[in-house]
């Protein structure tokens, strides 16, 4: 997948979307010659690679610096950047220029969490030209309002508030929804409403597609283990093995071989 037309329309024809998050050239590489539809490079950057709790760490310059990243090794994926904390309420002179940065660097559109406060804002950019992509559920970048990292929707009132704010967002002209950890129940609800694709994260099988961070689905981070973050490979322990050998041939004059001489 390269743009986002074909984002659409693989709702339209009923065809499950995969995305996984990508922060890196070496990793975009690989992604490039995979069969996966699309890259978020998610302000999860923060945690994943530069260790902090959170994702209110990632400001514009990182993400600039990852997108650019990414751009320079997939150049055969649609590529979605978030838009940092904060960024849509420093006035607008400075968040249309993040936005100019992040599209500049490489991004194909911008993923923006929360509705409340942020519709105008989507409408202003759609009608611009910059492809939006909401984030309903849990949203990370309110982690301290929300109390932790944790399921949302959860009683039937916000559950109603979440659903309409799906609409609302899809009505701003948002291309595509992200829901993440919510009930299935109410994804599966929100996912059969929308005529935009729905991507899931911890919202359960029906949404019209799924993303998850590279670094979990390769099960590099032994230490986080969500319900949801299927492991498709023991990466860390693979890894751990593969340093602890090269420590050992290098100790026991096994490398380099005369082979690998010159």
């Amino acid at each position: 997948m390269k743009t986002i037309t074909e984002f659409g329309k693989m709702k339209e024809k009923g065809k499950k979307i995969s995305v996984v998050t990508c922060y890196d050239y070496w990793a975009a590489k690989i992604i490039n010659n995979s069969d996966i539809d699309a890259l978020l490079v998610g302000d999860s950057a923060a945690m994943v690679v530069h260790g902090f709790e959170n994702t209110i760490n990632a400001e514009i310059d990182m993400m600039c610096y990852h997108v650019a990243a990414v751009k320079r090794g997939a150049n055969n994926k649609l590529i979605i950047a978030d838009l940092p904390f904060l960024e849509q309420r420093k006035g607008a002179e400075s968040f249309y220029r993040s936005i100019d940065r992040l599209m500049k660097c490489g991004a194909q559109g911008v993923k923006i969490e929360g509705a409340s406060g942020n519709l105008s804002i989507i409408r202003e950019l759609v009608q611009s030209g910059i492809p939006v992509m909401g984030h309903l559920g849990l949203t990370p970048q309110s982690v301290h309002q929300l109390g932790g990292f944790k399921l949302q929707g959860i009683d039937a009132e916000s559950s109603d508030n979440i659903f309409n704010d799906a609409l609302q967002l899809q009505d701003a002209g948002c291309f595509a929804l992200v829901l993440e950890m919510i009930p299935s129940t109410l994804a599966k609800r929100i996912t059969n409403e929308l005529q935009i694709p729905v991507i899931g994260i911890g919202a359960g099988q029906w949404t019209d597609g799924q993303v998850l961070v590279f670094h979990d689905l390769l099960g590099l981070n032994k230490d986080f283990c969500p319900k949801f973050a299927r492991k498709y490979l023991n990466g860390s322990e693979l890894i751990l093995e593969s340093l602890n050998k090269f420590n050992n041939d290098v100790k026991e004059l096994d490398f380099p071989s005369k082979e690998e001489s010159n």
